[in-house]
């Protein structure tokens, strides 16, 4: 019965092509209230990695009705801070208050066609170099390390690199 919404929230910056965005977390302030779930794995102070999932959590609104779910999520993401890194927060905002998705006018290839015909969204297309950067930025931040920490040594086979920085991270035992 009702109606649910979910909004995965990423650390990724959907300006950019939805690039991953990691750092620290230096604030968080999650969203609450009437028929609001929050399933997240982070806090304050945690470090976004650059080598796995970037999620930040799943953000679950339910309404009696699609209208009504739809306005507890849109508080939810207005509610919703997250601070050091760029997240897919803004992103839900514009979907959302879309007047196809509101009216329910949508299907499979919605958001293709949503995000190629708005002008003023950038969403889609990066510049034909942003790619290149990207991975350029990754490697050199892999290399010289994060936050201080060497993550990945050029004398460690790839395997065991892997299995240091997700140490290093926290991410296992």
């Amino acid at each position: 019965r009702g109606h649910a919404i979910e909004c995965r929230v990423y650390a990724e910056d959907p300006a950019a092509g939805f690039i991953p965005s990691p750092g620290r977390i230096t604030r968080l302030r999650t969203a609450a209230g009437p028929g609001i779930r929050d399933d997240s794995g982070v806090a304050e102070g945690f470090e976004v990695p650059m080598h796995y999932d970037s999620m930040v959590s799943k953000l679950i609104a339910w309404g009696c009705d699609r209208g009504e779910a739809i306005d507890r999520m849109m508080r939810a993401l207005t509610e919703y801070e997250v601070g050091g890194v760029k997240t897919t927060i803004p992103f839900f905002r514009w979907m959302l208050s879309h007047p196809d998705f509101v009216a329910g006018h949508f299907d499979t290839g919605f958001l293709d066609r949503l995000l190629a015909a708005d002008e003023n969204v950038s969403l889609v297309d990066m510049p034909p170099k942003a790619e290149e950067v990207a991975v350029i930025a990754t490697a050199i931040r892999a290399v010289l390390g994060v936050g201080g920490r060497t993550v990945v040594s050029t004398n460690d086979p790839v395997g065991r690199a892997w299995r240091q920085a997700a140490r290093l991270e926290g991410l296992r035992s």
